[in-house]
């Protein structure tokens, strides 16, 4: 960490510097508003200014609204390195939930049309439909070949073995499958945890959510998204569980003892990393692709856990793949710096992908709008559904709330019990297996996601698109 606090200069409305200084090789940008500025004595300032160290790095170490303390990297954090300069990759820069991320599934009925009774079906179907919690118990059970086509393969061997259709893929980030996976790279420990944990939520900020379409703030990209005033869609968020966390685990260690041998110096040991063109940094680069394959596979069984609740509560067809794009992953892209195209590697750590319109990598069926980008709020406030616009954060946007207390904190000022009376007499149904990890997820835990996707909006990242309301969550 920075032995002080950072200073902080005014660039614009929503934007702040941090001049380069010391070991920073560029300077630190914050985007956001001076109310969401963390409150922590420097440690998260701290951080965007030691990310700013790292070899290669180039333009900015960036910050987006939702930032506050991660492992290392902010979460919220957003840094590039060119790999022909030696630029680094770091396990930190992704986390340790590698490719966690939102996936938004439209359901074919109105809020409107249902009675309380039809709601309460839906959020007990998606509870019993939808495994969680922090042990192993998913939909389902891989065999060493069956994990080894997922680990390759990513959620079209999900929907090869019947979770799923081929129409959901299209709308996918990277169709559902991220390219230069390498199984080998992948520790026997992780295989065995993540064997038991396909189709799982996990515990913590995940969950399964019923949401309403409240508000429709841009009306044709509403309509390319396929979405109407009052529709219900569930939101899922989880990520690779201890697949992935494994993976961080095995080469941030690894990276750590190389180092030394590379001449790399980092503020932070947390900031582990390697050049990209290294043998540990290929390595951690193949088992993280495998990794976030693993969590667009899980998403996509959940995505039938949903369809079955649907199917079961309200009697409708089918439910619609809208967009599934993860938050937490390193990815090998072009883009403009200085005038020249270069190949970086561009961390986003609490950061989702925001490419504007006319991009080649959004989806097909939304070329013209850009990249949808999915922002939960916290527990029982609204969600949002955003656009890209690209923006000078390599085409990054926010990922969520964001958190402005500690778990810890949280638990002393919320009541489990208490919260989940208060969301249910504002017509919020909770189904969720532990009352502490309630408590921890309180909403008043989080900033508001109003507030953030308004600052991306500002800051030129994103778009709102429309903004859903809760109406039944269910949690680990």
């Amino acid at each position: 960490m920075s032995a002080t606090p950072p200073t902080l200069t005014r660039t614009g409305s929503v934007r702040f510097e941090i001049a380069a200084t010391g070991a920073m090789r560029v300077p630190g940008v914050v985007l956001a508003d001076e109310a969401m500025l963390p409150d922590d004595g420097g440690g998260t300032l701290g951080q965007v200014a030691n990310v700013a160290t790292l070899p290669g790095i180039v333009r900015a170490s960036y910050a987006m609204p939702d930032l506050h303390l991660g492992y290392g990297f902010p979460i919220g954090g957003v840094a590039a390195t060119d790999v022909a300069a030696g630029g680094v990759v770091s396990p930190g820069g992704v986390g340790f939930d590698i490719s966690c991320g939102v996936r938004v599934v439209a359901l074919p009925i109105a809020r409107g049309d249902l009675d309380d009774a039809a709601v309460d079906r839906l959020a007990d179907g998606l509870a019993r439909h939808i495994p969680r919690g922090t042990g192993p118990g998913g939909l389902w059970t891989l065999g060493p070949d069956e994990l080894d086509a997922i680990l390759r393969e990513g959620a079209a061997q999900a929907v090869a073995h019947g979770w799923g259709h081929d129409a959901d893929l299209a709308v996918i980030e990277h169709g559902g499958r991220v390219a230069d996976a390498d199984p080998a790279a992948v520790g026997s420990v992780a295989r065995r945890r993540g064997a038991a944990q396909m189709g799982s939520l996990g515990g913590g900020n995940h969950f399964a959510e019923a949401q309403v379409v409240a508000e429709v703030v841009d009306a044709d990209a509403a309509r390319s998204f396929g979405l109407e005033p009052d529709q219900l869609v569930v939101l899922l968020h989880t990520g690779s569980r201890g697949l992935g966390h494994q993976v961080c685990s095995d080469h941030v260690d690894e990276m750590g003892a190389a180092m030394d041998a590379h001449g790399i110096r980092v503020p932070d040991r947390q900031l582990a990393c390697a050049p990209v063109d290294s043998r540990p940094g290929r390595a951690y680069l193949g088992a993280m692709a495998a990794a976030a394959n693993f969590g667009r596979a899980n998403r996509q069984v959940l995505t039938e856990g949903v369809r079955r609740a649907a199917r079961e509560a309200l009697g409708v067809a089918d439910a619609r793949v809208v967009a599934d794009v993860s938050h937490n992953l390193a990815s090998l892209e072009d883009h403009e710096v200085d005038g020249a195209t270069r190949a970086l590697c561009v961390h986003r750590k609490g950061a989702t992908l925001a490419l504007p319109p006319g991009h080649a990598a959004v989806p097909e069926p939304y070329r013209d709008v850009g990249q949808p980008a999915p922002v939960p709020g916290s527990m029982g406030t609204s969600s949002w559904l955003l656009a890209g616009r690209g923006g000078e954060a390599f085409a990054s946007t926010c990922h969520g709330a964001g958190r402005a207390r500690s778990r810890a904190q949280a638990r002393k000022a919320w009541k489990g019990q208490t919260l989940r009376a208060e969301l249910e007499a504002r017509g919020i149904r909770v189904r969720a297996a532990s009352r502490k990890g309630l408590a921890e997820e309180a909403p008043g835990a989080y900033k508001s996601a109003d507030d953030v996707v308004a600052v991306c909006e500002e800051a030129g990242l994103s778009r709102r698109v429309v903004r859903l309301d809760p109406v039944a969550v269910v949690k680990g």
